[in-house]
């Protein structure tokens, strides 16, 4: 009987469905060097790829959404419709960014594998951390060495 807690999923009385431990297949047969150095590198590229893709998430993407928000509240001369595109364009285009930042994980491990690395886990996480350790740190600059606090005994450009 099986009853360690890893073993099982954290149940005692047996295995919730997909609860599995993952198992990995015996490492693939390595091919030419010729091929391990081809796959090497479109594993780089898929890993520049998951960088940019990354990094589109913390300023292009949602500076899009709004200037789409703008133009349908230019257009309808409805603000409240404005916002309501603009969190629709932000949802879609995240969500799909994070969709495609997933598969091109699971392609990045498949490929680190072919080319002869015993790859088992993504990059996707310490890829994304990053990428907001970054861009946090080119706003907190623009923040406060670029724009500047301003004046603080002053509330306004006159006063």
């Amino acid at each position: 009987m099986r009853s360690d807690p890893s073993d099982n999923g954290g149940l005692f009385v047996g295995r919730r469905p997909g609860t599995a431990p993952v198992r990995f297949r015996r490492l693939p047969e390595r091919g030419s060097e010729l091929r391990q150095r081809f796959d090497g590198s479109l594993a780089g590229i898929l890993l520049a790829g998951m960088c940019v893709l990354c990094l589109l998430c913390w300023g292009p993407i949602p500076l899009a959404c709004l200037w789409l928000g703008s133009r349908a509240d230019y257009l309808s001369g409805s603000v409240s419709f404005g916002i309501f595109v603009s969190f629709v364009a932000l949802f879609v285009l995240l969500f799909g960014a994070l969709s495609l930042l997933r598969r091109l994980d699971q392609a990045w491990i498949l490929v680190r594998r072919a080319a002869g690395h015993d790859q088992r886990r993504g990059a996707l996480g310490r890829v994304f951390a990053a990428s907001a350790v970054i861009c946090g740190l080119a706003f907190a600059f623009w923040f406060i060495v670029i724009h500047g606090p301003g004046n603080l005994g002053s509330s306004g450009p006159g006063s």
